[in-house]
Formats: structure tokens, sequence, C-alpha cells
């Protein structure tokens, strides 16, 4: 009974965190992460000690998971494809070239500035590969840019989190195995994506084709529960089918239920969209309160320098390069360049993996 007393505490003193860190975002202005952040450190156990996110156990990934398929599935509801078209290109280096530009740069920036060991050093090149959607579309919402850049900041956030994921977890499992395949590694990143495409796309279409016949007898609220359950069911069915494979299906999904269903879908996205702000809400404020002050100072100034290297060399360079032939100014290069944040599926992923790490005994987990 006391457990139970502590959870719900627990989760009340997140939810209410979170959505008073969004209030006072909207109202000063700001992105909402600042104040998140904040919140999440204050409310842990190097702040004030009232947020205890372990006693939650294995309870806090299967909580996370969810939440990320849910943002993810309304990710890939708010793309339009016809806007992506104008930036494709761009897009497609991006998430192909810049995903590898930033593991092999962010690992050995990383073992030479961070002196981290070889195979911790590429783990964390595959953790940072990927730019949350849950952060730079808030950014995007304060900060007015041309059609152009907003699409492909929102397209690459969308698209590079399921695959940098699923690219972290390979190369997890690479390093753990002790016996590193590039042959093994490429096997098992491509079928996460093919599975995941495959599973997503048929559960969009059957998600679309159900919001179109359900307009004239269903209430909007149950056909948003249903689809709800449905984005849901396709993460969990990848999910058992090949572990990860579930990040790509429910993108797949979102973009599959937007096309299909062009005009059903709007209350769809409405409705995900306020639970996506409680899930941002409450996700972030426990994973920050997980954080140990002591522990991130202990890093040193290679830390330090790892992280201004990712913002102030790869970074540039990745879109330089991915960005040669497009139609983008100098100013909006720039720009790209320089928005990059890491979300909510870069901290959970990271989270999930100093667990597996410390198990196994693996110093510098």
């Amino acid at each position: 009974m006391q457990d139970s007393f502590e959870l719900t505490i627990l989760f009340t003193l997140a939810l209410v965190a979170g959505i008073a860190a969004q209030v006072l975002a909207n109202f000063v202005k700001v992105p909402s992460i600042v104040f998140l952040l904040l919140f999440g450190l204050l409310l842990g156990p190097d702040g004030l000690g009232w947020v205890h996110p372990q006693v939650m156990g294995s309870g806090l990934e299967a909580l996370v998971s969810l939440a990320v398929a849910l943002i993810l599935f309304e990710g890939g509801l708010n793309l339009r494809l016809q806007r992506l078209n104008q930036v494709s290109d761009s897009l497609r280096n991006l998430v192909l070239l810049g995903s590898l530009l930033t593991l092999v740069g962010g690992a050995a920036a990383a073992h030479y500035l961070g002196e981290f060991p070889w195979r911790l050093a590429f783990l964390f090149g595959s953790l940072v590969v990927v730019t949350g959607p849950t952060v730079i579309n808030p950014i995007l919402k304060r900060v007015r840019v041309d059609s152009a850049v907003s699409t492909l900041l929102e397209g690459e956030g969308v698209l590079i989190d399921p695959i940098g994921a699923i690219l972290a977890v390979v190369v997890l499992q690479v390093v753990l195995s002790g016996h590193p395949s590039f042959l093994m590694a490429l096997e098992q990143l491509s079928s996460r994506l093919a599975i995941g495409s495959a599973v997503g796309a048929l559960g969009g279409w059957l998600m679309g084709s159900f919001l179109l016949w359900s307009r004239q007898f269903l209430t909007e609220e149950l056909r948003n529960s249903v689809v709800l359950a449905g984005a849901l069911g396709v993460f969990a069915l990848a999910q058992s089918l090949r572990s990860e494979a579930g990040l790509m299906a429910v993108v797949m999904a979102g973009l599959v239920v937007r096309q299909k269903a062009a005009i059903a879908e709007r209350g769809v996205r409405q409705f995900h969209g306020q639970l996506v702000v409680l899930a941002i809400s409450v996700i972030f404020i426990l994973l920050t309160a997980t954080l140990s002050l002591k522990a991130v100072f202990a890093l040193g100034w290679g830390s330090l320098a790892t992280v201004l290297c990712l913002m102030l060399v790869i970074r540039p360079l990745s879109v330089w390069l991915c960005t040669w032939r497009s139609d983008l100014n100098w100013r909006q290069k720039l720009f790209v360049a320089w928005l990059a944040p890491r979300g909510i599926v870069a901290a959970s992923v990271a989270s999930l993996f100093a667990i597996l790490l410390t198990e196994r005994g693996i110093t510098g987990g």
C-alpha cells in the first residue's frame, strides 16, 4: 500500500512540475525544455529530493517506451510529404550521411577529448545521432523561419529518431558481444528498419481506413481513442517481432495515416498533440531527476570539449556536406547547423544503456 502511495505522489509531482514548466515557458516565450530540465533537477535527489524515479524500477523503462512511441507517432502525423519534397535531397543526406558523420565524429571526439575507451566512444556517438522533435518543434514555434528550413529540421527530427535509436541498440549489442562485425551490425539495423516500416505501413493503412469508414457513426472522441490504441498496438507488435523496430513502426504509421485520411485525421492530430504535451511533461521531469550533478562534473573539461566539438565542428560540417547542392542560402544552412538539440529519445535510450552496462560491469557505463 505504501509503495502504491509513493508512486501516486511521484506521478503527481512529475505531472504538476511538468505542466508548470510548460506554462511558465509559454508565458516567458522560451522553449519548454529549459524549465523542464531546471524543474527536474530541482526536484531530483541532487535538489529538493522529492522525486526519486528509481522507485519505479522497470516501470520507468516501460513508461518511457510508450511515451516515446506516442511522441514519434504524433511526429509522423504532423509530417506532410508534399512539403518534404522541397527538401528531400538534403533531408535524405542528413538522415543517412549525417548520421554516419555524427556517429564517427562523436566517437572520435569522445575518445580523444573525453578519454572514453573506443567501444564506449562509439556507443556515445550512436546516442548523439538523434535530434529530437520534442525539442525542435517547440523551438520552431518560438522562432519564425521559412518553410524549407522548418520542414527540413522537423523531418530530420522525426525520421532520425527511430534510425538513431535502432543504430544505438545495434552498437550496444556489438559492444556487449565483444566481437565487432560490420555485416552483423548492418543486418540488425536493416532488419529492424524493414520490419518496423512494414508493420507501421500496414497499421497506418488500417487506421486511416478506419478513420474514413467510421466518420458516419462513431464520435470523434472514440475514434481518437481507437487510433491511440492502434498506434500503441503497432508499436508493441513491431517490438515483439524485433526489439526497437517499434520506433520505426510508429513513425511510418503516422505518415501513412496522414496520407490515407488527410481530412479525418485532423481531430486525431489535435488529440495526440495534447497527449504528447502530457507525456513530455512527465517523462522529462522523471529522466532529468535521475541525473547526478556530481557525476556530470566528474566528467571534467574533456566532456565539455566533446560537446563543443559536436556543436561547433561536427554538426556544421555535416550540414555543410549534406546541403552542398541544395537551394538553401548560407544563413539558412547556418541556422540548421546551429539547431540540433537532443530530446527524449536520446535521454531515454541513454538511461536504459546505463543500466545494462552497469549490470554487465563495464567501467564507465
